[in-house]
C-alpha cells in the first residue's frame, strides 16, 4: 500500500482527490443533508449523529422521514455517501503523506498515520450499508440492526476525527517549521 501511496503523491492527483472529496462533500452539506432536515423538521439524520442513537431515535427520524424522506434519503443521499469515502480517504491519506514528505518523515514510523482516514472511511460504508438496511426494512427495525449501525456510526465519527485531527497536527507541524526556516 505505501508503493501505491507513494506512486500517487502527485501534486495534481492530491489536488484533484482533494477537490472531488470536498465538493461531494459540500454537496451533502449544504443541499442534501439540509433537505433531509427540513423533510424532518429537524431531526438529524443517522450519518449526522457522532455520538450515537438508539432504536427509539431511529424510529422516530423514520417516522419524521415518511416515505418520501425515506426515498430521498435511500436515492439522493446515500449514493452520494457511497462514493465520498473513497474520496475522503485517498485524499486525505495522500494530504498527510504529501506533507510528511515536506517533513522529511515519509519513511519514518510516523507513516502509518496515512491509513487512518482509510479506517475511516471503511467504517462510513458500513453506516451507509447498515442505514440502507435499516431504511429498507422499515417499519421492521430490529434492535440488533439499530446496534450494529449506531457502532459504526460512532466508529466512523472517532476515526474521522482522529484522522482529521492528525492531518491538522502535521500542517500545524509543517507551518511552525516553514515559519522557523524563515527567519
Amino acid at each position: 500500500m505505501k508503493t501505491q501511496i507513494n506512486r500517487f503523491l502527485r501534486g495534481k492527483i492530491v489536488l484533484l482527490l482533494f477537490i472531488i472529496s470536498s465538493s461531494l462533500y459540500f454537496l451533502m452539506l449544504f443541499v442534501t443533508i439540509p433537505h433531509l432536515q427540513r423533510m424532518t423538521r429537524g431531526i438529524r439524520i443517522l450519518d449526522m449523529m457522532p455520538a450515537g442513537y438508539d432504536l427509539a431515535y431511529v424510529e422516530k427520524m423514520m417516522e419524521a422521514l415518511g416515505e418520501t424522506g425515506r426515498h430521498y434519503y435511500l436515492f439522493r443521499q446515500l449514493p452520494i455517501d457511497l462514493v465520498f469515502p473513497i474520496f475522503f480517504a485517498a485524499s486525505s491519506c495522500l494530504i498527510m503523506a504529501w506533507f510528511l514528505k515536506k517533513l522529511n518523515q515519509l519513511d519514518s514510523k510516523w507513516f502509518i498515520v496515512c491509513y487512518l482516514p482509510f479506517f475511516a472511511g471503511f467504517f462510513d460504508y458500513a453506516e451507509n450499508f447498515s442505514i440502507i438496511s435499516l431504511i429498507n426494512n422499515y417499519p421492521e427495525i430490529n434492535k440488533n440492526s439499530v446496534l450494529v449501525s449506531n457502532l459504526f456510526s460512532i466508529l466512523k465519527s472517532s476515526f474521522t476525527t482522529i484522522a482529521l485531527t492528525v492531518l491538522m497536527v502535521i500542517l500545524l507541524v509543517c507551518l511552525f517549521k516553514w515559519i522557523f526556516n524563515r527567519n
